[in-house]
């Protein structure tokens, strides 16, 4: 997705979807089928199966949040 003049998420916004991923975490351990979560949490089925092969690879830590994309504006110096 683009989003024009610097959008995207903010910090609290990638704070809120952080949590829907790590509460995705408990109806992966329950054996909840991926439509069921994406339903239960108001997300997209391919958001969820994203989410759980992340979880599957990578354990929690493959679903906590990236920190902002942008660049960062201090230089190396």
């Amino acid at each position: 997705m683009r989003y024009a003049q610097g959008g995207g998420l903010t910090d609290a916004e990638r704070a809120k979807r952080e949590r829907l991923r790590l509460q995705a975490v408990d109806c992966f351990e329950a054996g909840q089928k991926n439509a069921e979560v994406a339903v239960s949490l108001r997300v997209s089925v391919r958001s969820v199966e994203r989410w759980c092969s992340a979880w599957r690879e990578q354990g929690e830590a493959g679903l906590l949040s990236q920190g902002s994309p942008g660049r960062s504006k201090l230089s190396a110096r």
